[in-house]
């Protein structure tokens, strides 16, 4: 990335955090670390991080509250940690907007590949810094949109689907290139996840502007916008 901000480690396990803390450091990223979820925030605010890695059970505020506030001002990248697979739903979807997850115990090479590969997306998406349409306007440089001069709320995999669908109008993209497009990490999810991400981001436009839907269903093929 053309400049680097360092990438924050939120976990109250001193080894596990050195741990992330070195292999970040070998990988050429600056880190930092925070052992209580109650400091986040005023860091996150203070430093404009890069990327978190946050872990879910947490001192203070738990990571899903952390994540959950986070997301209701900003698009940071962040990659949940977690020892409790019953969690793993909930951190894929929907309402937290959390970019990837990793399971305990982990290996710290796949914790740098999964950084390196969410990163090097990002930087795609910010490639194109505007794109416009029927009154739609999407910043991708700051990870924000707005139609008809109201700001939409959306999560990262929102903001990735309307910014897809947008660059090209008219055109029908199936559910499977949409999740190919859409999750950064790569991960395999269903179509009924897909779905939800355009019921939620469908919601989103209407509430923004009265009831117009102009993210359409082609019936067995997928959506477009028009």
């Amino acid at each position: 990335m053309s400049e680097r901000r360092p990438i924050l480690v939120v976990e109250d396990e001193p080894k596990i955090a050195q741990l992330l803390l070195d292999y970040l450091k070998q990988s050429h990223y600056t880190a930092h670390w925070i052992d209580n979820g109650d400091a986040v925030e005023d860091w996150v605010s203070a430093n404009n991080p890069d990327l978190i890695l946050l872990d879910v059970m947490i001192p203070g505020k738990d990571g899903l509250t952390v994540c959950r506030e986070l997301r209701s001002r900003s698009q940071v990248p962040i990659i949940m940690v977690t020892a409790r697979v019953d969690e793993i739903d909930r951190l894929l979807g929907l309402e937290l907007g959390a970019d990837d997850y990793i399971c305990k115990p982990f290996s710290p090479r796949e914790v740098i590949a999964r950084v390196k590969a969410l990163l090097r997306r990002v930087e795609m998406v910010n490639t194109n810094p505007e794109t416009a349409y029927r009154g739609l306007s999407i910043d991708e440089a700051k990870f924000s949109a707005e139609i008809d001069g109201h700001p939409l709320d959306l999560t990262p995999v929102e903001f990735r689907l309307l910014a897809l669908l947008a660059c090209q109008p008219g055109r029908v993209y199936s559910r499977d290139q949409l999740m190919t497009k859409i999750y950064l990490d790569g991960r395999v999810v269903s179509d009924r996840t897909v779905d939800s991400h355009v019921k939620n981001l469908r919601q989103k436009i209407s509430d923004a502007i009265g009831g117009d839907d102009i993210v359409h269903s082609i019936y067995g093929v997928g959506y477009k916008l028009e």
